[in-house]
């Protein structure tokens, strides 16, 4: 495997800046939660919705930031490459999600689109000079921020000595609590990215994640279906989880 690999030609499509925040589907939820109705008038005003293809590059590892990311609509996965080529997946984006804002300056991972999605791009700038007056914004930036440390701490905790059921287990209930903002509580479990992706999240290999699924769907834990899961027996599914 080559360090290029996973490397994306991107190529988007801009929005004209007609919408409106206020019409934001994911709007109680993402960065913008915090602002009332007149901020909101001023705050479009910043940003510009963009379009990016299935496997096309958002931003990637060690570029310098130049702007922030709010997404509305799709997935994206968020990766590193180590030295030798490998991709270590060390998370998946969903609406709502604020992207790019870190200390260093520059990304620290890179992120692609899982099939099409919809970013709102705000200048890096612009959106500090905004926020500077906005202490509810800034607050509100902190928790998302805090929510994010969260998984990567839980995700450490997973890549450390548990099996692949367990992994798997975890994973699976990890993504539908994460889902439950947007799609409401459900035993179906829609999973837009691939077994190699999940693999790569998780630190094992694809055929250990289609063994481990199948497996599953043997005990009669889970049933595979078209673009997802459906937990047929939660329970087992928790305990292994919780081993």
């Amino acid at each position: 495997m080559t360090p290029g690999r996973w490397m994306k030609a991107s190529v988007t499509m801009i929005e004209p800046n007609d919408h409106f925040c206020s019409d934001c589907a994911v709007r109680g939820i993402a960065v913008c939660a915090s602002l009332d109705p007149a901020e909101l008038g001023e705050f479009e005003h910043l940003g510009r919705r963009v379009h990016f293809g299935a496997g096309e590059t958002v931003f990637s590892e060690e570029d310098i930031t130049t702007s922030f990311y709010n997404l509305l609509e799709g997935v994206m996965r968020l990766y590193k490459l180590l030295p030798d080529g490998r991709r270590q997946i060390v998370g998946f984006a969903l609406p709502g999600d604020f992207l790019g804002m870190n200390l260093s300056g520059r990304h620290n991972f890179s992120a692609d689109a899982i099939g099409a999605v919809t970013v709102c791009q705000f200048a890096k700038t612009a959106f500090g000079r905004f926020m500077e007056d906005r202490p509810h914004l800034l607050k509100r930036i902190n928790e998302l921020a805090i929510r994010e440390l969260s998984q990567a701490r839980d995700h450490m905790v997973l890549l450390g000595r548990r099996s692949a059921d367990e992994k798997v287990a975890t994973f699976l209930l990890g993504w539908r609590e994460r889902l439950v903002p947007l799609k409401g509580s459900s035993n179906t479990v829609p999973l837009p990215m691939s077994r190699q992706d999940i693999a790569d999240y998780l630190g094992l290999t694809i055929e250990t994640v289609s063994r481990t699924f199948t497996k599953l769907e043997r005990h009669g834990a889970i049933e595979i279906i078209h673009g997802g899961i459906s937990l047929r027996d939660p329970a087992r599914i928790e305990a292994l989880a919780a081993a």
